[in-house]
């Protein structure tokens, strides 16, 4: 159904209330046609600067293989410390031995005596079997040999760098080797072993047997 307008209702004449109607409205189309300009203004200077950043922004450049150059990794500064491996002794050898000494010479009966309730000739007539045992042990089942072929009492040097493991100095002992001094005792170091196997099921623990009388 269209729409009819009398043409009686359209007020010939304007009056003051009219006139601030017709002119807010205008006011208002201003206002909101400048809203407008300026939001597409904005659009069009986004729209541009996006575009340059395309443009500057170039895929970087890719070295070829020759000019590419692989830098070793640096060597560590720390230093390398040197390894101690320590090793366990076992018991075995060393309860054979002070069995050896026990059969031999009553070593164990000797230095677990109280010498106190002896005289100084019975203690010497024990040490001289107790030495005898001693001496027949070492010779049977070790090889010994002085460390220092030098006579004692020999005035000798030690350059520096010598083998403080198997010499020791003593005395007054200023600055560092090379060291002057005496020979006063040659030292023993042991080049062989001889030592009995031990037989399966035997208890190294039992230094000597209990002794019954029957």
């Amino acid at each position: 159904m269209p729409i009819q307008i009398d043409p009686h209702l359209i007020p010939t004449t304007l009056d003051l209330y009219h006139l601030i109607l017709i002119g807010s409205t205008a006011l208002l189309a201003i206002l909101q046609i400048a809203l407008l300009s300026v939001a597409v203004m904005a659009l069009l200077r986004q729209k541009s600067t996006a575009t340059q950043t395309v443009i500057q922004r170039e895929p970087p450049e890719v070295p070829s293989r020759e000019a590419v150059r692989v830098e070793p990794a640096p060597a560590s500064a720390k230093p390398v410390r040197e390894t101690v491996v320590v090793r366990q002794a076992t018991p075995d050898a060393a309860l054979q031995l002070l069995g050896l000494l026990q059969k031999e010479a009553r070593f164990v009966d000797f230095v677990n005596e109280n010498l106190g309730a002896f005289s100084d000739a019975e203690i010497g007539a024990a040490a001289r079997v107790v030495h005898d045992g001693c001496r027949k042990v070492v010779q049977e089942h070790f090889v010994l040999e002085p460390v220092r072929t030098e006579a004692e009492s020999t005035r000798l040097t030690l350059p520096k760098g010598y083998d403080a493991g198997s010499v020791r100095v003593s005395g007054h002992i200023v600055g560092e080797a090379p060291f002057t001094g005496t020979l006063i005792h040659r030292g023993w170091k042991a080049t062989g072993i001889k030592l009995p196997r031990i037989a399966e099921g035997h208890d190294v623990n039992i230094i000597a047997q209990a002794e019954v009388e029957l």
